[in-house]
């Protein structure tokens, strides 16, 4: 399941007496839910982050993509929240309660739900390798802790409706490879201290399937975490332009479900990797990201490569973003899992002029709302 959305609502229904603030979110989420079509549609807030720098382009500021994001438009329909980074110039990891809320504001104001967050496991403000049981562990673990709070605070706000607190291994994949069977088992421990502090706040993390996390880079490394952990607090997040490498096997070449030089005119045998590939990592998916990719890596400002972030109408993209949506929300008898009770568009690392272009997330939302039409339900 996806964040716990009826134990949240749940608590924030027969709980005592609501603030202000609290009542004016808790109606904006009743009146967004009323629309009764699910799962809702979220953009992220990180591509204004990652990849950016001093070595790369100057980030885009939170303010200026929600604006971009509550100015999308198709059809009368519009994007029903955001997933946030909680690293800065964000929102930073060791927020006060008071500036949390003012940001709070700032999303309900433009009409926008908070849904997952991505903790800072790795970031210069804390975090640390989970391959590593001693400095690097505790300093992800706290890390964790700390996304949790945030993320605990703004469901019990009734701002966050739906979403899980995402992690990886923080871990390189060289790193990795120097002790593989040590190191994915101090990945997993890190990974079991996390789903229990995760409990703790009522929350549920998700490991981001990615070719660049060290024990996490291929699709049967990534069963083996999530097998080894065997938490129902610790999920997996499948981002479309990510899993479309681990049929490639960039980094883990004895994982490949395709040819390095396959020809992508072969629908069928892309299908049947894909089909592989969601069947085996489908049951653990507690978050999901639509997006496209062109077959390759990319990189830039201090991320590492992995797989690229192409455009919703790329014309060199290899996925039929809808239908292939479609392997990942639906099971393998075609059927509904209704799992994530919100989806994701993610677009890392695309060029600054790119990103402040609306038409950009006009482009993307018309997707979205595809994903929805061809996938979703009504309650």
């Amino acid at each position: 399941m996806c964040c716990q959305e009826g134990r949240g609502k749940d608590q924030r229904l027969t709980g005592g007496p609501r603030t202000e603030r609290q009542l004016r979110y808790h109606w904006m989420v009743l009146t967004m839910s009323s629309a009764d079509n699910f799962p809702k549609l979220h953009n992220a807030a990180w591509p204004g982050v990652v990849g950016k720098g001093p070595d790369s382009e100057p980030p885009i500021d939170l303010d200026t993509m929600l604006d971009l994001t509550a100015g999308a438009e198709v059809d009368g329909q519009k994007f029903d929240g955001v997933d946030l980074f909680l690293f800065d110039p964000h929102i930073s990891i060791d927020i006060s309660d008071d500036d949390l809320k003012a940001w709070a504001d700032k999303f309900s104001d433009r009409g926008l739900a908070i849904g997952s967050v991505v903790a800072p496991i790795w970031g210069p403000t804390g975090g640390g390798a989970a391959i590593d049981p001693e400095e690097g562990r505790a300093s992800f673990l706290q890390a964790v802790r700390k996304g949790c709070r945030i993320a605990r605070k703004l469901r019990e706000w009734g701002i966050r409706p739906s979403g899980v607190v995402r992690i990886d291994s923080a871990s390189g994949v060289e790193d990795w490879s120097r002790d593989p069977e040590s190191n994915t088992a101090n990945v997993i421990e890190t990974f079991r201290q996390a789903t229990a502090i995760a409990q703790d706040n009522g929350e549920t993390l998700s490991a981001e399937g990615e070719i660049c996390w060290g024990a996490m880079h291929s699709w049967k490394h990534m069963l083996e975490v999530l097998e080894g952990v065997n938490s129902p607090a610790l999920g997996f997040q499948a981002d479309m332009a990510h899993t479309l490498l681990y049929t490639l096997g960039f980094n883990a070449p004895e994982h490949a479900l395709l040819p390095q030089d396959f020809a992508w005119n072969d629908d069928a045998r892309l299908d049947g990797a894909l089909r592989q590939l969601t069947d085996s990592l489908r049951p653990w998916t507690n978050d999901f990201h639509v997006a496209q990719n062109d077959g390759t890596v990319f990189g830039s400002g201090s991320h590492d490569r992995t797989g690229r972030h192409c455009q919703a109408n790329d014309p060199d993209g290899r996925l039929d973003i809808v239908r292939h949506s479609g392997f990942w929300l639906r099971d393998g008898n075609g059927d509904l899992t209704k799992t994530c009770r919100h989806i994701c568009w993610d677009g890392c690392m695309f060029p600054n002029n790119v990103m402040l272009d609306p038409q950009t997330w006009n482009d993307i939302l018309g997707v979205m709302v595809a994903v929805r039409d061809a996938h979703g339900w009504s309650e």
